[in-house]
């Protein structure tokens, strides 16, 4: 058994019997096989344990005593993935290993002109927030490491004509250690280090650790960021795959446009997604909003004379830096808002709209690859957008064709066939003698005449094309009558209160059809009803004072199933709240409140 010292360790090697047998005869042992030589070009492993042996002997005996917890340090440092979690790791360790009160690092901006984070340990909560603003890097010697990234120890922070102070209610701060944190060869930020424990200066050991350290974190930190953005990646994707299935699941277009802006809001960590569509007049109008916070934003026009506008329908993306601010913005509606991203949603040279995805005021700048996500995304939304317009106008040729069979079997069959029974019927009245006879089939003819007429007027409503819809909101409520009289078997009665057609506007007018329309299909798929009644009130006064217009459609089917799917009603609701309305249900018009009551309100 043969010991060989390392340091204050024994390091025991053992010999095989063979060779304890040649060691005690002074025989030597057969020499080990010749090592495989190193690839070509890649460092000789024995030079490379030479330098490590002589850096060793170089070591004072204080910092060689300090290499284990540097060790211990490094190893702290190059666990976990997540990124901030990595920078909170490297600051508490460096406080730890330098023996230091306070360690912050400043992460710089992708402009490189300040701080884009700041990271800190050693400051509670309740100190942190009476000194308020973190440092922004601008200005001080946390601006001057940024513009000269180099290794700073100072004695006292207040003797360098750079310092330009503390905020109120700061600890105070004297000794400063300032090492740079690259990553792949660029700076990614600074290591800052103040007041160690036992008042003295950072010494030459201090600067040597931290400056092993800064390496190691810079490793640490290339891995936490590659990982975020495989993660970042990731997340678009999701979202892209959600919203082309949502896209193609059948949903209107306005539904459509509305997964788009939340899924886009969610995805750039925004106050709000935006979703907006050219109108006649050259300029864009916002046709979806996601928000947590009230807005009056649907159907707000942002006019041609912006500059945005033209460059948007060029298809150039726009990014502002805040947009309470910038001028080029013509709405009142960008109060509130910071750092905003202005994308075009294009395909194959057509620009559809625009999505806009605005932060808070004082929120961080977009950094680019998230610049570089969202128009990715937005190209994406775009292309879904196409593929869910060009299947919906299948499914709409192949509605109108359908209808197109169904009226010529109407006219040609049905109509002539109740004809011809009507002639009969004059006839057979004509023959008969008995008073009580000719009376009887005299009202059944004038019957066959008002289905007869009824039925033409089915015809005349599954010929009319969308592009024939009148202006009046009460011819438009009469025309989704009517076609729902079809499916329905029964024409729906109707009912307008006040002056319909002169004071409900655009807006509001087009979103109450497609309400009326909404309501009149979940009571032909659910409700099994053989009354509907339509009302439409525009006498409203809303609670907030307000003059409005109620539609109210009620009838006598089965009622809501507890449990049942209430999409449709989710729907309404959504629509109504973007107006500033509302839109709830209750009992119907059937014995005992049998049947469903949908009443849908919004102002003018």
């Amino acid at each position: 058994m043969a010991a060989i010292r390392r340091g204050q360790e024994p390091v025991k090697v053992r010999l095989s019997t063979a060779n304890r047998t040649n060691y005690a005869q002074g025989m030597s042992v057969p020499p080990a096989p010749a090592p495989t030589p190193p690839p070509e070009g890649s460092p000789d492993p024995a030079e490379v344990a030479g330098q490590a042996t002589r850096s060793l002997q170089g070591l004072s005996t204080e910092l060689t005593a300090r290499v284990p917890q540097l060790l211990e340090a490094m190893r702290s440092v190059g666990t976990g993935l997540e990124l901030h979690t990595t920078l909170d790791r490297i600051c508490e360790t460096a406080a730890e290993l330098t023996d230091a009160r306070y360690a912050a690092i400043g992460v710089v901006s992708e402009d490189g002109d300040g701080l884009a984070d700041f990271v800190y340990t050693g400051i509670d909560e309740a100190a942190a927030a009476r000194i308020g603003r973190l440092p922004d890097g601008h200005r001080g010697l946390l601006g001057a490491l940024i513009h000269q990234p180099e290794t700073l120890r100072l004695a006292d922070l207040a003797s360098d004509p750079r310092s330009c102070g503390f905020p109120a209610h700061h600890p105070p701060m004297r000794g400063f250690l300032g090492v740079p944190i690259r990553v792949q060869g660029e700076i990614f930020g600074n290591l800052y280090l103040t007041e160690k424990r036992d008042g003295g200066e950072f010494n030459d050991y201090d600067v040597h650790m931290v400056r092993v350290l800064a390496t190691e974190a810079g490793i640490a930190i290339g891995n936490a960021r590659l990982y975020e953005a495989a993660k970042q990646r990731e997340r678009w994707i999701d979202g892209s795959v959600a919203v082309t299935t949502a896209l193609l699941s059948g949903s209107d277009a306005e539904d459509a446009l509305a997964v788009v802006a939340e899924q886009a809001r969610h995805l750039a960590d925004s106050a709000a997604g935006i979703v907006l569509l050219p109108d006649e007049e050259g300029g864009m109008e916002i046709v979806a909003v996601s928000s947590d916070r009230p807005s009056g934003a649907l159907g707000v026009v942002v006019p041609p004379e912006s500059r945005i506008i033209a460059d948007l329908l060029d298809g150039r993306a726009v990014f502002i830096d805040d947009a309470a601010t910038d001028p080029r913005i013509m709405t009142d509606l960008a109060r509130g808002y910071g750092p905003a991203m202005m994308l075009p949603l294009q395909s194959d040279g057509r620009v559809l709209g625009t999505l806009v995805t605005p932060r808070e005021r004082g929120a961080r700048p977009f950094t680019e690859a998230e610049r570089t996500l969202a128009a990715q995304f937005a190209s994406q939304a775009a292309l879904a957008l196409m593929m869910a317009e060009a299947q919906r106008d299948r499914e709409r040729l192949a509605v109108y064709e359908d209808r197109d069979r169904i009226a010529r079997d109407l006219h040609d069959l049905v109509i002539q066939r109740l004809f011809a029974t009507g002639m009969m019927l004059e006839s057979a009245q004509r023959r008969s003698v008995v008073p009580e006879v000719q009376q009887g089939v005299g009202q059944a003819v004038d019957e066959l005449d008002v289905t007869i007429q009824e039925i033409r007027t089915a015809i005349f409503a599954l010929q009319q094309g969308p592009a024939e819809a009148p202006a009046g909101l009460r011819t438009r409520v009469l025309r989704e009558i009517n076609m729902a009289a079809v499916p329905l078997g029964f024409k729906p009665s109707h009912h307008f209160v006040g002056p319909v057609d002169t004071v409900v506007g655009e807006l509001t007018g087009k979103n109450l059809i497609a309400a009326l329309r909404e309501a009149l299909s979940n009571a032909f798929r659910h409700a099994a009803a053989a009354r509907i009644d339509v009302v439409v009130d525009a006498t409203l006064v809303l609670p907030d004072g307000a003059r409005g217009v109620r539609l109210t459609v009620a009838d006598d089917g089965v009622g809501i199933t507890e449990g049942g799917r209430r999409s449709g009603l989710k729907n309404l609701k959504r629509r109504a709240e973007s107006l500033g309305g509302a839109s709830w249900y209750g009992p119907g018009i059937g014995d005992d409140g049998g049947g469903t009551t949908v009443v849908w309100q919004a102002p003018y």
